[in-house]
């Protein structure tokens, strides 16, 4: 399986393609980082995301695509950028039907290094040594997006089990209480006594 992780920021934007050959031996397929210029305008910086995202998706053919879900921070600027980014590419890998899985990056920290607090530096060591690199990926935009490789096919397996057997169980209770109300509503087993 192959996995093509996203750090989405809109001045520096990490891919990075990994492949899952057995649960625990992962090799590294490609990685990069787009820049974009915070000078140029807000529709060419996207426009120019998506373009090298929409490359990748096309050349590596990923069976998914695992990217960092937003969350709050204190400038609402960064925020806004990277919310941005991160539409452009669901609707790049969507556009292909390729599956979006979003990751906090504490689910990352944790599957990678396992501590949901650790620091860039130990989530790029431990990215470096998961897959046998001979250097550490620069920037830290890099690492993170292997991290998010790694960190899906790691438990991107485990969670779609989850959801497959909770959509399962809430078919079951649909059928359960249909039945339940056609044996109600036909005066059977659902019927109280008074006595």
């Amino acid at each position: 399986m192959r996995v093509l992780g996203v750090d989405p920021g809109l001045t520096r934007c990490g891919l990075g393609l990994v492949e899952g050959r057995h649960p625990r031996r992962l090799a590294l397929v490609a990685v990069d980082v787009v820049r974009t210029q915070p000078d140029l305008d807000i529709g060419e910086r996207l426009l120019r995301v998506e373009r090298v995202v929409e490359e990748w998706l096309d050349e590596h053919a990923p069976d998914a695509l695992a990217l960092e879900r937003v969350f709050s921070q204190h400038n609402v600027r960064t925020v806004m950028g990277t919310a941005q980014v991160s539409g452009v590419i669901v609707a790049a890998a969507a556009r292909r039907g390729v599956p979006v899985a979003l990751h906090t990056p504490s689910e990352v920290k944790a599957a990678v290094t396992g501590s949901g607090r650790a620091d860039k530096q130990q989530v790029t060591a431990m990215v470096t040594r998961i897959l046998s690199l001979p250097t550490k990926p620069r920037p830290a935009d890099a690492a993170d997006a292997l991290a998010l490789a790694i960190c899906h096919l790691w438990r991107g397996p485990a969670l779609a089990r989850l959801e497959a057997a909770q959509a399962k169980a809430a078919r079951r209770r649909a059928v359960h209480s249909a039945r339940e109300h056609e044996a109600i509503g036909s005066g059977g087993v659902g019927r109280r006594w008074s006595g």
